[in-house]
């Protein structure tokens, strides 16, 4: 008997849900793999999705710039501007002698990948180890991550199913002609609601007004980020990034609403 496809991304996600939280809530060099699997794995996939356009992106260069951004949010191995200006030359290099595809193509999809994503995988990584010099509060980075996990799961589940219940104005038909503005409002709404009520129960170290603006950021950016993944994979000509996980395509698929908003929250919470 074939399972359909919606039990088996509710199959999979009761698998690995409570799996990615206990990760989270751990932190340390487990949610370090777990970075590192997610960013290289989603940098990887975008530099696969290129290919269906004229790039031939150096798929070693992009793992290998990722692996580095992401172990240096852990390590601190190098001041971040010197990063760039020695990983820049490097894939220019690199694509002097590698002779495939069209080069500025190559050069632009690695740089993507880096400055996107694993730039972006680093940041949520920084957001779970931002109080990694004090042992006493160091758990409250894991119930930041794990909060912000829920409330971009609630707000994609309230999207879906009261957009499709109610939703009558299509959000972005060019990009992704499902979505409504119905859907996207129900998301939002639900994401400040979401982490207002996370506030109260597990964040208490964070104040009611940090708890709406970082719902805020996630209902609206949150919600952007899959648009945007949605546009670079309608630009490539592809339904979903791969298809390593079972009814729900690839990571960069799971993972781009956390990508795109984890900049925009470790900003908040390291500089406001």
């Amino acid at each position: 008997m074939s399972v359909g496809n919606r039990t088996l991304r509710i199959l999979v996600s009761v698998l690995t849900i409570p799996v990615i939280l206990f990760i989270t809530f751990y932190g340390e060099i487990p949610f370090l793999l777990f970075s590192l699997v997610i960013g290289t794995a989603a940098a990887f996939e975008f530099g696969a999705m290129m290919k269906h356009k004229e790039s031939r992106p150096s798929q070693t260069v992009i793992v290998l710039i990722s692996l580095a951004i992401i172990l240096n949010f852990y390590f601190s191995f190098i001041e971040f501007i010197n990063m760039f200006l020695i990983m820049i030359p490097v894939i220019m290099l690199v694509e002097l002698f590698r002779n495939k595809g069209n080069e500025s193509f190559n050069i632009g999809t690695e740089l993507l990948a880096a400055m996107y994503i694993a730039l972006s995988t680093g940041a949520l990584l920084g957001i779970r180890e931002i109080y990694k010099y004090n042992d006493f509060i160091y758990d409250q980075g894991g119930y930041l991550v794990i909060a912000l996990f829920i409330t971009i799961w609630i707000c994609d589940s309230a999207a879906y199913f009261l957009g499709s219940a109610f939703g009558k104005h299509k959000l972005f038909p060019r990009v992704s002609p499902n979505k409504s503005w119905e859907g996207a409002i129900a998301g939002f709404i639900f994401s400040i609601m979401t982490m207002m009520f996370l506030q109260q129960f597990f964040l208490d170290f964070l104040q009611m007004h940090d708890g709406i603006i970082i719902g805020l950021i996630v209902g609206i950016f949150g919600q952007a980020g899959d648009l945007v993944e949605s546009l670079l994979k309608r630009d490539a000509g592809v339904k979903d990034s791969s298809y390593i996980i079972p009814g729900h395509g690839g990571i960069f698929d799971r993972f781009d609403s956390i990508i795109f908003v984890s900049p925009l929250i470790y900003i908040y919470l390291t500089y406001l």
